[in-house]
């Protein structure tokens, strides 16, 4: 029994040992070797795809769809900013000065062509001192011409001088002196601020290109340390510089357009002005001359 039992266990261990010995089952085990390793490797880089999306994905842009002048001002570095906000300031200013001084001119103009109409009216130096110094004229320039000549005709009067007769010619040489000391004074009056006007129309686009400037300078800045050429990224950045460019031509075109309406309007007035200076001269020599 026992000699049995050996001899089937020495022919199992014979037949595992061919068994595993055999070309058929070594190949099966190299190839299952290789599979193992690449299901590990396989595992390990699994988690690429995912590191490459990340990486491929695009960049973030503050505001995007969102680029409005407003929110290109808000957005701006503060220097560029004081400069919109300066600008911007200057171009009220200019616009409020257009309708103050169409006002004026307006008011000027109907207030000079009532008193022209009463002086010719006027019959004599002291009626014309009376009506160029009444409230309904007060502060008009003809007006105040006009009570220079007769006031210092009346203070010769009053000082004993016989104006009609051999101090005539120097009342006239006085009265014309006074009319020119407040004509000149009237340049002054009307051309109340047109310097500003001037200012802001010659400086304005140089202010405005300093602020586009100091935006770029900033963007290539950004370009930089982003390392990164990408338009979108950029663009807002140079948009707001470019705005400010834009602020300081909405600024200075207009007041240069003003400028140069407004010193027609004053030179047409100067030569209004001069042509009362000479009526009021010839009106003035007429009544001395009548011994009024």
């Amino acid at each position: 029994m026992r000699d049995t039992k050996r001899t089937t266990f020495l022919a199992v261990m014979g037949a595992a040992a061919l068994l595993l010995s055999s070309p058929s089952f070594a190949q099966e085990a190299n190839v299952a070797a290789p599979v193992a390793e690449n299901a590990v490797d396989a595992n390990a880089v699994a988690p690429a795809p995912e590191a490459n999306a990340t990486a491929d994905a695009p960049v973030q842009i503050k505001n995007a769809g969102k680029l409005t002048p407003v929110q290109m001002f808000i957005d701006a570095t503060p220097v560029v900013k004081t400069v919109m906000v300066g600008l911007l300031l200057a171009s009220i200013l200019s616009w409020t000065m257009l309708v103050v001084k169409i006002l004026e001119f307006a008011s000027l103009n109907k207030a000079s062509d009532r008193f022209v109409e009463a002086f010719r009216g006027a019959r004599s130096i002291t009626d014309i001192n009376r009506l160029s110094t009444s409230e309904e004229f007060e502060g008009n320039p003809l007006s105040d011409m006009a009570a220079a000549a007769s006031g210092e005709v009346e203070l010769s009067k009053q000082a004993g001088l016989s104006v009609t007769g051999e101090h005539r010619h120097s009342t006239l040489d006085r009265a014309s002196a006074a009319v020119s000391a407040v004509q000149s004074g009237l340049a002054k009056r009307l051309s109340g601020g047109m310097q500003f006007l001037a200012s802001v129309g010659a400086s304005g686009p140089f202010i405005g290109l300093f602020g586009t400037v100091y935006g770029i300078m900033n963007s290539f800045i950004g370009i930089a340390n982003t390392n990164t050429t990408n338009l979108a990224v950029v663009a807002p950045g140079i948009a707001e510089a470019l705005l400010a460019t834009g602020i300081g031509l909405f600024a200075a075109i207009p007041s240069v357009i003003f400028y140069n309406y407004f010193q027609t309007r004053i030179a047409a007035y100067g030569t209004r002005s001069e042509g009362f200076v000479a009526e009021l001269m010839n009106a003035v020599s007429r009544q001395l001359d009548k011994g009024a």
